[in-house]
């Protein structure tokens, strides 16, 4: 399987685990996707892993489990997303209410251009 495939692949599962979730919208985004909830952008999907906007007061959930933060490359790490543990992936009722809890942080982002499915 080509790694776009791969990649698109990945977004279709992640994006049915969050079905119950209204107003999901997940546009294409140098190379991967970004994943937002109404006009809030709250996630990433980049090279089969998921990363979900934190702050101050969310970060440690990631952390003690291991987490990192979003590495698009050696010179570049995104601080403010981590990547969500495969466990909250998997787990869709998690996965939702975690998503939730990403798009309420602070740092709003404009809405995306256009949907894709």
């Amino acid at each position: 399987m080509s790694a776009k495939r791969k990649e698109d692949s990945y977004r279709d599962f992640v994006l049915d685990q969050l079905c119950s979730l209204e107003d999901v919208l997940c546009r294409s985004m140098f190379g991967g996707y970004g994943l937002y909830l109404g006009e809030d952008f709250f996630g990433i999907i980049h090279d089969g892993g998921l990363y979900f906007k934190t702050d101050e007061t969310t970060r440690a959930n990631y952390r003690n489990r291991g987490m990192g933060p979003f590495t698009p490359s050696e010179k570049q790490v995104l601080k403010s997303y981590y990547e969500v543990p495969v466990e909250i992936v998997e787990d869709d009722e998690e996965l939702v209410s975690w998503a939730r809890e990403a798009a309420a942080r602070r740092g709003k982002g404009k809405g995306p251009a256009k949907e894709m499915s």
